[in-house]
């Protein structure tokens, strides 16, 4: 089936997640029980495309109206799935989004083992617009390798290497700190592919131990506590771009400065006397100060 030239029309399951009902996998098991009409006849085919804005779409028929946009930044703690429902029963970042009573999606996502930010919205525009490769909006990872890399190694990082589905980007990388047997460091990366920095780390032949999203952009976690959620506000999620209607901003990526490496001590720059917070603490909240906001 070829997309049509028409930017607005979306396929039936997408404009049911649109409008806030449900996830497109419940969308298109009502699709199939036909309980779901276009313009007052009977569709079984979530695939077929339809202008929400024109066409009348009723659900067991109650025609359906778009939902109050919302915008949730969720800290991710470990063992959480980034879906819906799962057929093991495992716990899911649904299961920590009491109060929020219409459906929102996750905007990308974090493996099992990943913790860190995760956006939450029912604007499809925008969360296309933050996982698009073409809009380069940055997120930002402290990591945890399992072997102590050189300074060649976190190179690799930072020129870009060779992944099975093709070349990564060139990344901001600053080390935070070596212990006797493993790596800490900080990356920023512009893509959104499948367990990419795991995978990156893999290609210089070590592993991730842990893995932590401090930032989206310039959102950082913040005194975000670890399994809560907040709104965005106006001003971070323009700020994200894709809302924007000042063409000067549309796709603009948010690119943070650089931070120059210290190779003799192996850290990065100290903040007031401090060194990075993740070299003292356990559990990351991001960095203050003169470090670099992605």
């Amino acid at each position: 089936m070829h997309t049509p030239k028409d930017n607005q029309k979306r396929t039936l399951d997408r404009v049911l997640s649109k409008f806030g009902v449900g996830s497109r996998t419940e969308a298109r098991s009502w699709i199939g029980a036909g309980r779901v009409t276009v313009n007052g006849k009977k569709v079984q085919t979530p695939d077929v495309w339809i202008d929400p804005e024109n066409d009348r779409v009723e659900l067991d028929g109650r025609p359906l109206t778009a939902r109050q946009k919302q915008y949730l930044l969720l800290y991710k703690p470990k063992g959480y799935l980034t879906t819906y429902k799962d057929p093991e029963g495992r716990p899911t970042v649904y299961d920590l989004l009491t109060g929020v009573k219409d459906f929102v999606f996750p905007v990308g996502r974090l493996d099992q083992d990943t913790t860190g930010l995760l956006i939450l919205t029912n604007d499809s525009a925008f969360g296309d617009h933050i996982t698009s490769p073409e809009s380069k909006v940055p997120k930002t990872y402290l990591v945890k390798a399992s072997v102590l890399l050189s300074d060649e190694q976190l190179d690799r990082l930072r020129q870009g290497l060779a992944l099975a589905d093709g070349p990564t980007r060139p990344a901001l990388v600053t080390r935070i700190r070596d212990g006797a047997k493993y790596s800490f460091f900080e990356i920023t990366i512009t893509e959104g592919r499948n367990r990419q920095v795991r995978r990156m780390v893999e290609a210089l032949g070590a592993k991730v131990l842990k893995l932590v999203r401090t930032a989206i952009g310039g959102i950082e976690i913040g005194p975000l506590e670890i399994g809560k959620y907040r709104a965005l506000a106006a001003e971070e999620r323009l700020a994200l771009g894709g809302m924007s209607k000042k063409p000067s901003h549309a796709g603009r990526p948010v690119v943070p400065p650089a931070v120059p490496r210290d190779r003799e001590t192996r850290q990065a720059p100290r903040r007031n006397g401090k060194s990075a917070r993740w070299a003292s603490e356990n559990r990351p909240r991001g960095h203050n100060g003169s470090a670099r906001k992605p």
